[in-house]
């Protein structure tokens, strides 16, 4: 039996509310965890910082199975 991911699962072209600070984002093929914040400026443009986070990373890799490269 896998352990079930603690991550919301977004499927490709979805809209989602995250919060201005602290959302982490997992990449499904390879576990990589990414913490990311956001910001909206007086004219309204969205900016987001994102940073490798490396301790959800190995907790997420921790029964993540790589396959060879051909």
């Amino acid at each position: 039996m896998t352990k079930r991911s603690a991550y919301y699962h977004v499927t490709d072209g979805e809209w989602i509310q995250v919060p201005k600070r602290g959302y982490k984002e997992q990449c499904c093929d390879c576990g990589l965890v990414h913490r990311l914040n956001f910001k909206v400026d007086e004219k309204g443009n969205i900016h987001i910082q994102t940073f490798r986070d490396p301790r959800a990373t190995n907790g997420a890799r921790k029964n993540f199975h790589f396959t060879k490269d051909n």
